[in-house]
């Protein structure tokens, strides 16, 4: 088990620069392009009666997608820097 108190020395010991980021952060969670994705279009103007109903679209639409790595790639957002005016609206503690 990690414990957090250790962090920020391993993180120095590499040399790694650790920021505080709002707990929330869309764009720095590629994954994201992903469900957004999937919410356009699985569920979007779209109401399910069931979970089944909704559970097979959500299938083939991660089944589709996991035939072609190049398509999932092109979904996520390819942010490696912050920008600190934009961030700065963003930032919470």
């Amino acid at each position: 088990m990690i414990r957090p108190d250790l962090v920020p020395q391993a993180a120095a010991d590499l040399g790694l620069e650790l920021i505080c980021i709002s707990t929330y952060s869309p764009d720095l969670n590629p994954i994201e392009g992903l469900w957004k994705g999937m919410r356009e279009e699985v569920t979007q103007h779209q109401c399910y009666e069931t979970m089944r109903e909704l559970f097979d679209p959500c299938k083939a639409f991660v089944d589709r997608i996991n035939q072609n790595p190049l398509e999932v790639v092109t979904r996520l957002p390819q942010r490696f820097e912050l920008h600190p005016k934009v961030e700065k609206f963003r930032f919470s503690l």
